[in-house]
């Protein structure tokens, strides 16, 4: 996963899971306990559970749509009552809350976290590891572009059984869920921080409207809690066959979202998530899937929309409001979380460097990636015009999410074998059944790429070629820079041997192969004939590390009185600030002033080429690329000023 420099020789950047020494990161359990435990709570609930929040839209309806009677049969309810209430208790409760949550990465969850702390645990980079990585972050883009338009469409489909509406709005629904999506994504600039706020209370709230709802219609048929007995679920399927297996991939809808409890776990930490799922969310849920089933017991005609046949006509617009608002929340978590993954991608060298701006000066997680936000934008929108109902997103929806958790639960194979050193039986024990439950759940979605999933199938290829292409064409880059350089100590003595002429101040060459002489300085030294008094040769590195406390950020090698190697160690969801790394030199007898100081970059010019390394296509996206990607300058935060490029022609 080395990080070349598209742009220039190398990016001086690179993900070292397996070369860096083990740094430990900077405490995450302060900010937790600072804040009270029941503030904790409420903001993971908003931020956390937003997703998972909006399935009673649709996970009911489409469920029972597709079951042999299409909801009309007694078993049929209680039947998808039963495998939506065991789903939760399986898939979210067990999986993530129980057991994913314990496999934390300084505190960290998600995909590319479970494979770096994979990595480190085996100890080496591993092809199959990082494929898995790459193919779970792929897919999460997939779910950043369907959650968005699914969980909107949504809730305001409900506009269909408004009081003296229905029947007369149906064209204003797609116009009005793209305005809202519009709206939402061209706010990102802003950053959320001031909204972020109200995300909790206000979820908090509907997931009350859902227990309340719930609570309110369980009595229309108060047998439909023989649900939670698990053996209605598998008459159910037994009795349905086949299409049984179909009808897993819509009860499936409502557990999406369920890895956002780990991939969000470093924002509040384990309790309060886990407190709020198991005391809050899940008997709102409960209550909520409950309450649509006796509905439906009661009266089979819900069965085409049990959710919003279930609201009461006086609170119909309060409840709509609440739950458009808990749509838009749901949908901005999953664009923050896009803007997170890209940002772990691009430092881990999955991802070529892009502009990533911060929104807010006191909160470093607050980060806005315009061309992320754009192609999330134009995704939404595509999804809307071409499925243009929630149903039929709903078939694409669980394809994306299924695959994202079948890969957390490989990759947590490698953490449970090589870092908590359990046995073979014991780990074919516990991950067993939640592998045979993801596969289940997955082959499922799989028939369901005629109707949509073929969609998230499409777009995670699309990305797992662009990121294959970008490491693949960074290590032959990497490796050509390296067979063409001379060494830096044979370097360093032939300058002793003809010593040029003297510059003052102080020059600091960025690279990502600090043993070899970078190409801006044999550039500098061949067309200026300088070298200056004092030499730094600087690399960044990105550890498998959330993040890096700052007391070891930087590492300070002498090679001789005028070549000193500098080393700046960044955790993968830190963003690289070198000026204010170089300020921590000063502890180290290392001084530098920035202003006095020069930065030589060795941009290349990349070619492509048929005879040698990838097919020829791949040269060409590859270097399409390099040629996108940010500056480092900007990327770096170094000052322009100080900048000096020099470039070389190479082919690939």
């Amino acid at each position: 996963m080395a990080g070349a420099d598209p742009r220039g020789e190398t990016d001086a950047s690179a993900a070292q899971p397996s070369s860096t020494p083990a740094l430990p990161d900077a405490p995450h359990g302060d900010g937790h306990a600072r804040q009270g435990k029941a503030a904790l709570i409420v903001g993971a609930i908003g931020v956390v559970f937003g997703d998972i929040g909006t399935s009673p839209f649709y996970a009911m309806r489409e469920a029972l749509a597709h079951s042999r009677s299409g909801g009309q049969a007694e078993l049929a309810v209680l039947g998808v009552v039963s495998l939506v209430f065991w789903a939760l208790i399986l898939v979210v409760t067990l999986k993530y809350v129980v057991f994913l949550m314990k496999a934390d990465n300084k505190g960290e969850g998600g995909t590319l976290s479970l494979m770096a702390l994979a990595q480190h645990a085996i100890g080496r980079r591993s092809a199959l590891i990082f494929l898995l990585g790459v193919c779970g972050a792929a897919l999460f883009y997939g779910d950043g572009i369907i959650t968005p338009a699914v969980s909107v469409l949504g809730a305001v489909e409900g506009l269909k059984d408004a009081p003296g509406l229905a029947g007369r709005v149906d064209g204003f629904i797609l116009p009005i869920a793209a305005g809202i999506l519009i709206g939402l994504f061209l706010i990102q600039s802003r950053g959320t921080a001031s909204m972020a706020r109200w995300f909790g209370p206000l979820t908090t709230v509907w997931f009350l409207i859902l227990g309340g709802l719930g609570i309110y219609h369980i009595f229309d048929d108060v047998s439909i809690l023989r649900a939670l007995s698990p053996h209605y679920g598998v008459l159910f399927l037994i009795d349905n066959g086949f299409l049984g297996f179909v009808i897993l991939g819509s009860v499936f809808l409502a557990v999406t979202g369920a890895e956002a409890l780990y991939a969000d776990m470093g924002h509040f930490g384990k309790a309060p998530i886990r407190q709020g799922w198991l005391f809050f969310v899940l008997p709102c849920l409960t209550l909520n899937y409950l309450g649509q089933g006796g509905l439906v017991l009661s009266d089979r005609a819900a069965a085409e929309n049990p959710f919003w046949m279930m609201v009461p006509e006086f609170a119909y617009w309060p409840v709509f409001v609440v739950a458009t608002i808990a749509a838009i929340i749901a949908s901005q978590a999953v664009i923050t979380g896009a803007f997170s993954v890209t940002q772990q991608a691009v430092q881990l060298g999955l991802l070529p460097r892009i502009s990533i701006l911060n929104t807010s000066e006191s909160q470093s997680g607050q980060i806005f990636v315009p061309a992320v936000n754009m192609m999330l934008m134009v995704g939404v929108l595509f999804l809307l015009a071409m499925f243009q109902t929630s149903s039929n997103l709903a078939a694409a929806y669980g394809i994306a999410v299924t695959g994202a958790m079948f890969v957390d639960s490989l990759l947590a194979w490698f953490v449970v074998r090589r870092l908590w050193k359990w046995s073979l039986p014991l780990s074919l024990a516990v991950l067993t059944p939640f592998l045979a439950l993801d596969l289940v759940f997955l082959t499922s979605n799989l028939l369901k790429i005629p109707q949509g999933a073929w969609f998230p199938l499409v777009m995670g290829a699309g990305l797992l070629i662009v990121m294959w292409t970008w490491v693949r064409g960074t290590q032959i880059l990497t490796a050509k820079t390296r067979k063409d350089s001379l060494p830096l100590t044979d370097l360093i003595e032939m300058l002793r041997a003809r010593p040029p002429h003297r510059a003052p101040g102080t020059a600091i060459f960025l690279t990502s192969d600090p043993d070899v002489a970078p190409v801006a300085l044999m550039h500098n030294l061949k067309h200026n004939k300088v070298l200056h008094e004092k030499n730094v040769i600087l690399t960044v590195r990105t550890t498998d590390r959330p993040r890096v406390p700052e007391d070891k950020r930087i590492q300070i090698d002498p090679i001789s009185d005028d070549f000193k190697k500098l080393t700046i160690y960044y955790g993968f969801m830190e963003q690289p600030n070198v000026p204010k790394a170089l300020g921590v030199c000063r502890r180290q007898g290392l001084k530098f002033d920035i202003m006095s100081t020069s930065f030589f970059l060795g941009r290349r010019s990349v070619v492509p080429s048929a005879q040698q390394g990838m097919p020829l296509w791949q040269d060409r996206l590859y270097i399409f690329l390099m040629r996108n990607a940010a500056n480092p300058t900007d990327f770096f935060h170094i000052p322009p000023g100080r900048v000096v490029e020099l470039g070389a022609q190479v082919s690939v």
